[in-house]
């Protein structure tokens, strides 16, 4: 090992103090808005509030966690999420298999067709466009279909799937294992890490897909979580966003119940990652370095 000079600790401490500078400041705002979710409301009115909280109160929090309004949006999200994450993963890990042999009979051109992709696009009018004459307008199904499949992620996938060693599809096809045996029952249990990561990616992504729901869903029954957001926020008084009364909240002040509207939006979302934190770096390390 080679001997380490003062110069490479100096830059070592540089870059330690500028990433925690830096996450510092990443965190502050999310705690300002921590803070004026369960603060008192005269604190937040007089702008008393910062990256800690002033008092202590839940009142706010469940009158948001209770409106229907947003029980029916979380809904909506958690329904969008969990069959587009389920669906992304299965269609992603199934295109990404055959990418991964090299033999494949013009795999080069495919490639480039999926890169291509990743490049260019219809833009917004065509796309809308195509949206509404499938029918899908106002159907929850158009939240998830064209966002179905990430190439980048796909990619990600095809680079672990050729870390694998050849010789165990060659020895379970010598014992008389098809094709898809080989995938469901040997490949995809392998490759957990990496599977396990993208499902995040996918999860992270339609739960926080806004621009989506905004140009192609008018239904107010059908409002996802983070337009519902969008209400709270442009709302002036964020009476009629929670539905409810002025009298339910008057003594309630709308930039409390902003701020806990998005501690509720956000915390679900939250709780995903530590079950899927021992194959997060495992998953992208190796599925990247590859390829």
């Amino acid at each position: 090992m080679t001997k380490r000079t003062k110069g490479d600790l100096v830059l070592d401490i540089s870059v330690y103090v500028f990433l925690i500078a830096l996450g510092i400041i990443m965190l502050l705002p999310l705690l300002n808005v921590l803070s004026k979710s369960v603060s008192e409301e005269w604190a937040i009115t007089s702008g008393k509030v910062g990256i800690l909280p002033v008092g202590f109160q839940l009142d706010t929090l469940k009158e948001v966690i209770s409106s229907s309004m947003f029980i029916r949006a979380f809904c909506v999200s958690i329904g969008v999420t969990v069959v587009g994450t389920a669906i992304s993963i299965l269609m992603t890990a199934l295109t990404a298999y055959p990418l991964s042999k090299r033999n494949l009979p013009g795999i080069s051109f495919i490639m480039v067709l999926f890169i291509f992709t990743m490049l260019f696009n219809g833009g917004l009018i065509p796309n809308y466009l195509l949206m509404r004459q499938l029918h899908l307008i106002n159907n929850l199904w158009v939240l998830i279909l064209p966002g179905m499949i990430s190439v980048f992620n796909m990619l990600v996938i095809k680079s672990y799937y050729e870390s694998l060693p050849e010789a165990l599809e060659e020895s379970a096809r010598i014992d008389g294992a098809k094709t898809y045996t080989i995938l469901f029952r040997i490949i995809l249990p392998l490759s957990m890490p990496v599977i396990a990561t993208i499902a995040l990616f996918y999860a992270v992504g339609f739960w926080n897909d806004y621009f989506g729901p905004m140009i192609y869903i008018n239904d107010t029954a059908l409002k996802t979580l983070q337009l519902y957001l969008q209400d709270v926020v442009m709302d002036a008084s964020a009476a009629n966003a929670v539905n409810k009364s002025v009298d339910d909240l008057m003594n309630m002040s709308p930039e409390g119940i902003r701020a806990a509207t998005v501690v509720a939006s956000t915390v679900p979302i939250l709780f995903v990652y530590p079950f899927l934190q021992k194959y997060f770096i495992k998953g992208v390390l190796i599925g990247s370095v590859k390829g």
